[in-house]
Formats: structure tokens, C-alpha cells, sequence
């Protein structure tokens, strides 16, 4: 069996480490990656391969024809290696682990509300779980979710200045994914919107 690591989104600093497979201490066999290698600068993305899996293709005549359109590209790849530049430089990766548990703490102040039902996650990626009623966890239906997210929240929350995902694959949560170089003075920023946001949400079910 394969294990391939799915890190478009949570590579590059997001966890605190370069590829959360170090941060979480497992060996994949594939590592697909994009997005902030290139900080969403340039597009590009990309797949590791461990030498188990590249062994049948480094002898004889084995192909894997995997496309090639814009493979390569030398733009995006110069943005790619100045931006890990940039990321060394600056320590982002561990100025991430060194303030995930303040945006953590701050973020779990809205667990006082009654719409939150839970706050999880690691490094700068977070969700904030939204239920129905707090004590038995229950999630809203498909008609619910619809309003309160398409309806309401992803309005609200970017005209109030947060940037984020309202996502109901599955129960609605709200993605946090934001910039590595931020501190306690902007985790204070997003839980005073989501406290706001959130609490006229409330009012609105």
C-alpha cells in the first residue's frame, strides 16, 4: 500500500515544519505539494517520490507519462527557490511553531459562544467547528449550512476584513490559513471579527 501525503495546502511553514510529514513523524512514499512553495506568487506545484517508488523508472526503458505542459517552468521555479530563500532567512517555519499555541489560545476564546462547537488544528491552520446546539454537537442540515455559510458568514467575514473559507464538506467550519508572518496582535484581529461575525449568526438562525 501507498502512502501518499497530500500537503498542497499544508506544506512549506503551514504546520511549522517544511512538509507536515516531519511535523507528525511519518515516512510517505509521495508527497504531492503547490501553493506556498512559491508563496501564490507563481503557480506550481509538484509531486516527491520516494526511491522505492522511482526504482522501476531510473533503469531501462519505464516511462511515467505525467504531462509536460508548462513542466519546468523557469519563472515559476526561480520564484519557488527565492521564496524557500526567503522562508530560511526569515525563520518562518519556526516563528510558526513558536507562536501556534497564542493563535491557538486566542481562537479557543470563541469556544464561550454558543456556535462554536469546537477549535482545531496546528501551526497557522485552524478550524472553528459551527453547530447547532453545543451540548450534544449537533450540525446543521444541508438547508442550514447553506444560508449560514453562502448565505451569510463568507459575506460577512470579508467585508469585515477576514479572509477565509466558510467550508460545509462535511459539518461547516471555518478555515484559517493565514500569512506566517503574522502575530498575537492579528490573532486578536481575527477572533474580534469571528467573535462579531459569528454572534450575528447566532442571532440570524
Amino acid at each position: 500500500m501507498l502512502l501518499v501525503s497530500d500537503e498542497v495546502i499544508c506544506a512549506f511553514g503551514r504546520i511549522g515544519e517544511y512538509f507536515a510529514c516531519d511535523a507528525y513523524g511519518y515516512q510517505p512514499d509521495m508527497i504531492t505539494f503547490a501553493k506556498a512553495v512559491t508563496s501564490g506568487y507563481s503557480p506550481l506545484g509538484g509531486t516527491i517520490v520516494s526511491d522505492r517508488i522511482y526504482e522501476p523508472f531510473a533503469h531501462g526503458n519505464a516511462s511515467f507519462p505525467h504531462g509536460y505542459t508548462f513542466g519546468g517552468h523557469p519563472v515559476s521555479a526561480a520564484v519557488a527557490l527565492e521564496n524557500l530563500d526567503i522562508f530560511e532567512e526569515e525563520g518562518l517555519p519556526a516563528r510558526v511553531r513558536e507562536n501556534s499555541p497564542a493563535f491557538r489560545s486566542t481562537l479557543e476564546k470563541l469556544l464561550d459562544l454558543p456556535i462554536v462547537g469546537d477549535v482545531r488544528g496546528d501551526g497557522y491552520f485552524f478550524g472553528i467547528e459551527l453547530v447547532k446546539d453545543k451540548a450534544t454537537k449537533e450540525t446543521f442540515d444541508e438547508d442550514e449550512s447553506e444560508r449560514l455559510l453562502r448565505g451569510f458568514l463568507s459575506r460577512a467575514l470579508f467585508d469585515a476584513g477576514l479572509y477565509c473559507r466558510a467550508d460545509d464538506r462535511g459539518d461547516p467550519v471555518i478555515q484559517l490559513a493565514p500569512p506566517l508572518t503574522i502575530g498575537q496582535s492579528e490573532f486578536d484581529e481575527i477572533e474580534q471579527i469571528l467573535r462579531g461575525v459569528l454572534t450575528e449568526a447566532w442571532t440570524r438562525l
